[in-house]
């Protein structure tokens, strides 16, 4: 065989195994599971948000695979309980991004975790959406950060235009030192004015705390107090709600969305009638008329969720983890990959996106895509939901 022969054979030779391992990579990545991160409050204070969150990701991410996957690869879901502990969510998403070398990270249930997962999200430069409500989350805009839930500053915006209507111009506010509650006393106290209202007393408590009566005497105490806004997530606010009811105060109670669960309902047993809130359509899904655009989502997530947890009814925090996971894989879609880059394009290009929360539009400037009518009010009424008169 002359020199050039051979190096003709060897060049063909290299070229075609270059090939083949090209052939092994390409199948080896295509037999790999797409991975979502999660981190969620399992457990703590703010479990029964995390608990539908996490049941709503096993179950579309279980549909998404039965009908063939994610392009052509199946999902996998790598989850973690930070117990809601916001130093534990910090070690946890960098457990999923360096070690479990996931593709998105879906989760954060409240904003204390999501806030401390955020410096993580940016410098690894992987799409995150979070499904907690504080407005710090998307404002300033993050790069890699989305957020599915209605913010704190449209809770309390949503609230007084009702107490406007209603004549109430003293409030009461009683807020959760959380990053939530924290978050929800900064704009409360910012929107006041802009709606006539004064904050005659403006009292706080722990996310453990088992009493509130302390505060709420010196709020019924308050001079003119016409109504009392309670601003927390988790056990704490049906506290305050049974401990509202012992003390008979008398004055229309208003929660913020962080209860808009049926586990409130129950904590808060009969003591929760008559208080009113902001809270998205999935919380009336069964009430919503034909014709509202919500309607078609929310009644579809409503019976899946029922008939896959035998009857257990869905939750405002579940509708965010359905919203964002179906955000992620439309995003995906358009995108033809998991390249973070591309996918994070993508989601922020997604417009209309009918959710459980309302219509989504994202933009460069805006990583919430929600808007006010995303909110209605509602009330409790025999220990459920109805739209309020």
């Amino acid at each position: 065989m002359s020199i050039i022969t051979r190096r003709t054979f060897l060049k063909r030779g290299s070229a075609a195994l270059a090939v083949a391992l090209a052939g092994v990579a390409v199948t080896a990545r295509a037999d790999e599971p797409i991975r979502i991160g999660s981190v969620l409050s399992l457990t703590g204070p703010a479990a029964f948000l995390g608990d539908p969150e996490l049941k709503t990701l096993q179950l579309y991410l279980e549909k998404q695979n039965a009908a063939g996957g994610l392009l052509g690869r199946k999902l996998e879901l790598v989850h973690y309980d930070d117990g809601s502990d916001a130093a534990k969510a910090n070690a946890f998403a960098k457990r999923l991004i360096e070690q479990d070398k996931v593709d998105v990270l879906i989760g954060g249930t409240t904003t204390g975790a999501t806030m401390a997962m955020i410096k993580l999200v940016e410098a690894a430069e992987i799409p995150f959406i979070s499904l907690a409500g504080g407005v710090p989350i998307v404002e300033p805009v993050k790069k890699w950060v989305f957020k599915t839930p209605h913010t704190d500053r449209m809770a309390a915006e949503k609230v007084f235009e009702d107490m406007k209507k209603k004549g109430i111009t003293k409030v009461g506010l009683l807020s959760e030192t959380s990053g939530f509650g924290a978050s929800g006393r900064k704009e409360t106290q910012a929107m006041a004015p802009k709606y006539g209202i004064t904050l005659v007393a403006d009292e706080v408590y722990a996310p453990k705390d088992a009493d509130m009566t302390p505060q709420l005497t010196r709020i019924r105490n308050a001079p003119g107090v016409q109504a009392v806004f309670v601003f927390g997530l988790g056990q704490g606010p049906a506290i305050v709600t049974r401990n509202y009811q012992q003390l008979a105060v008398g004055l229309p109670l208003y929660q913020s969305h962080g209860v808009t669960s049926d586990e409130f309902l129950k904590l808060a047993g009969p003591a929760a009638d008559g208080t009113r809130l902001p809270a998205p359509g999935c919380v009336i899904a069964d009430k919503l008329p034909a014709s509202d655009p919500q309607a078609p989502v929310v009644t579809g997530y409503r019976k899946a969720y029922r008939e896959r947890y035998k009857g257990e009814d869905i939750s405002s925090f579940g509708g965010h983890a359905y919203d964002a996971f179906q955000i992620f894989v439309e995003a995906a879609k358009r995108a033809g990959s998991v390249d973070r880059a591309k996918v994070r394009d993508a989601i922020e290009a997604t417009r209309g996106f009918r959710g459980t929360g309302g219509v989504v539009n994202f933009s460069p400037t805006d990583h919430l895509g929600l808007d006010l009518s995303a909110f209605r009010m509602v009330e409790i009424r025999k220990g459920d939901w109805e739209l309020a008169n």
